[in-house]
């Protein structure tokens, strides 16, 4: 991997987490894919050479067990998605050069090779382990056929991972208080031989390895915990028999498959190479990015961090292969505020999205430009409302139809004019946001450069008034409009990573030859055609009457689920997962607080539920400073572990700024950003009372504790 900003002269990949082929995809998965995608898209308008790929993740229990219900093979229960998830992302305009699936040819062979090199290496070895087994159905069971407590932080966990706590992967026999999945029996643990990748012995390069790697913060940050408190090896073997076999001296090993997490990154090399098969290494060469110099870049979740930070670079490694320049790991989408349930229908679908009309480019925006890579996003129809209205109808798409309506009028198209120094000298400042925002690994600076070009359009066109100087200055008018299409299509051409469909339409009605996704940045100052068509307004507002109808429909869906839940849990008995309040009598206790002088207590009531959604960390404060022409506010920037947060507080006349710094405290991480004094806040920190009294914790809880 390489240092140097994109572009350069090495081939690129850009891969994005592998979707399980085990039901439908909602926004929460879309998010990663299209933010993928539109960062693929920006690298080929730098000029980068850049293939997109990525498959279905065919293996793991969680296939297994939902094939189980069914009654199906789990072939063809995995093959069922793959092809629906085939004729979906197409759908959102998410284009992979290549899409494969784990278990096709190449990736079986391909990983068997891998596997068989890492032995031969010496970094594979066998150790007996505890496995959970079922008594009852005389089964053991791999990874998520069991759940139970996580031995670090006590939340309710999957075998293989702690997916409502701490997010650490968790290795075979860790989990504590196990339960079969299966059968809902106790299970116990039994002693079974099983393969280990020696993951320990890679703690020096991986330390080296984030010091280098590209991307956000968490990606980097997240995993050194784990390294400095002991890498573990790692478990490369299931007891079930759906997956890709251990490869053995007569093929493979009897009785285990390899664990899935060993296969699916795998996919990435894999359909690399299947787009090499298809277009020739002259056309691109996968063994250039993978074995000899080129520039891998993954977008995954944030809970598969460590799987792609630790593991995957260590087998990398191991099996001579590149190494990832960068790992992008996006935050959760949040529902109305609350988190994303698919069990409770708290989703927006895709097919949902889709039949409800709205173009895929309103959704790719909303997504890529509401949050940076690693921040929370909330989706709500009112928000998604507001944001297309005013950025995508009021800004790009008047600014589009207002400027070339005018310039068809007067002119039949592009007025005979050079384009003047101001605007070309605002559109090389434009390409230059935008160029910084793909090297930041900001698709929010990549979105944003194209709608405040439109918005200076906006401005430049109502400050000169060319329909007033049409008759006393005709070539002051022309030169106005003759500037006004040049940033028409420059705002295209930025905004066609973000938004392909309707910058391709852009780039239509202007007269544009090809297609705007082989266009470059350059492309961005070349004159524009001299005549083109009338055209037509490419963006529509989302009337209030469309939002409400809207919101009645998700309501309806949650308040039906969360019916479904209670009828299937009995009467008055919570649904799994969830806890009843201990109404237990105790005596009543009395605080030494004067309460007269206090708020009153709210009447209202949260369920636990509610205060689950709500996720509160441990943090300290790195640096704090005042907020220019903001009387009270200051701008921290706060360590919660797993990343750096800059946040905007009111405590700039009730604190000594100066002495905060390591000062640890209380952060309400999944709040919506907002800006204020033109600075963005990215949480909230916790304070009591009109004085700014800060929470923190009285013992040594690590940076990034969730509260609870």
């Amino acid at each position: 991997m390489s240092t140097e900003d994109f572009p350069t002269d090495r081939p690129a990949v850009v891969t994005c987490g592998l979707p399980y082929a085990n039901g439908d995809l909602h926004i929460g998965h879309l998010r990663g894919y299209i933010g993928a995608d539109a960062f693929a898209r920006a690298l080929e308008t730098l000029g980068q050479e850049t293939a997109y790929v990525s498959g279905s993740d065919m293996h793991g229990t969680p296939v297994a067990v939902n094939a189980e219900q069914e009654g199906i093979d789990p072939e063809e229960f995995a093959l069922r998605w793959h092809e629906q998830y085939q004729e979906t992302f197409p759908k959102f305009d998410v284009d992979f050069d290549n899409y494969g699936h784990t278990h096709d040819e190449t990736n079986t062979e391909l990983t068997q090779e891998i596997v068989r090199t890492l032995d031969e290496e010496g970094y594979v070895y066998e150790d007996e382990i505890l496995v959970a087994y079922d008594p009852k159905a005389d089964d053991y069971l791999p990874d998520r056929y069991v759940e139970g407590t996580c031995p670090y932080c006590g939340a309710k966990a999957r075998g293989d991972e702690c997916d409502e706590g701490c997010q650490r992967h968790l290795e075979p026999g860790e989990i504590e208080d196990p339960r079969s999945v299966r059968t809902g029996n106790p299970a116990e643990y039994r002693e079974r031989t099983h393969k280990f990748f020696r993951v320990s012995e890679f703690a020096d390069y991986l330390t080296e390895f984030l010091d280098g790697l590209e991307g956000t913060s968490n990606a980097r940050n997240q995993p050194r915990q784990w390294i400095e408190e002991g890498l573990q090896d790692w478990c490369l073997t299931r007891d079930m028999d759906w997956g890709i076999d251990y490869p053995g001296d007569d093929g493979a090993a009897e009785d285990v498959v390899l664990y899935v997490w060993v296969d699916a990154p795998i996919e990435y090399i894999s359909s690399t190479k299947q787009y090499t098969e298809r277009v020739g290494p002259d056309e691109y060469d996968w063994e250039q990015v993978w074995t000899d110099e080129g520039e891998i870049v993954h977008v995954i979740g944030r809970d598969i961090i460590q799987h792609h930070t630790i593991f995957w670079p260590a087998m990398l490694e191991a099996a001579a292969y590149n190494a990832p320049r960068a790992v992008a790991a996006t935050g959760f989408i949040t529902i109305n505020g609350k988190g994303l349930s698919t069990s409770r229908n708290r989703a927006i679908w895709a097919r949902e999205y889709l039949d409800e009309g709205f173009h895929p480019d309103l959704l790719r925006y909303y997504l890529t430009t509401t949050g940076g890579f690693q921040q929370d996003v909330d989706f709500s129809w009112d928000a998604f409302q507001e944001k297309v209205n005013g950025e995508l109808v009021g800004t790009v798409g008047n600014f589009w139809y207002r400027s070339l309506l005018f310039a068809y009028r007067n002119y039949d198209g592009t007025p005979d004019s050079a384009v003047s120094d101001e605007v070309e000298a605002r559109i090389e400042e434009a390409i230059d946001a935008f160029t910084d925002g793909v090297n930041d690994y900001s698709l929010r600076d990549v979105g944003h450069a194209a709608t405040r070009l439109a918005q200076f359009g906006n401005e430049y066109i109502q400050r000169n008034e060319p329909w007033k100087l049409t008759d006393e200055e005709p070539d002051r008018a022309a030169q106005v409009i003759r500037d006004c299409v040049q940033l028409a299509k420059a705002t295209a051409v930025l905004l066609s990573p973000i938004a392909p469909g309707k910058a391709q339409a852009l780039w239509e009605q202007i007269g544009e030859d090809g297609e705007i996704a082989d266009a470059h940045l350059e492309d961005a100052l070349a004159a524009p055609q001299d005549t083109f068509d009338e055209p037509g307004e490419l963006f529509a507002k989302i009337e209030d009457d469309r939002v409400a109808e809207l919101n009645e429909k998700l309501e309806a869906r949650i308040e039906e689920a969360a019916s479904d839940d209670e009828t299937e849990d009995g009467d008055g008995a919570p649904a799994d997962g969830e806890t009843e309040s201990d109404d237990t009598a105790g005596e009543q206790s009395t605080s030494m607080t004067d309460t007269d002088d206090l708020e009153p207590l709210t009447e209202d009531r949260i369920g636990f539920e509610d205060f689950q959604d709500v996720d509160i960390r441990v943090g300290r404060i790195e640096t704090a400073e005042g907020i220019d022409g903001a009387d009270d506010l200051a701008r921290l920037e706060v360590d919660i572990g797993f990343e750096t947060r800059q946040v905007v507080a009111g405590i700039k006349q009730l604190h000594d700024l100066d002495e905060l710094p390591g000062t640890r405290c209380i952060l309400l991480a999944n709040m919506e950003p907002a800006e204020l004094f033109g600075v963005e806040s990215n949480g909230m920190i916790l304070a009591a009372g009109e004085e700014a009294d800060l929470l923190t914790t009285h013992g040594d809880a690590a940076l990034g504790e969730k509260i609870k």
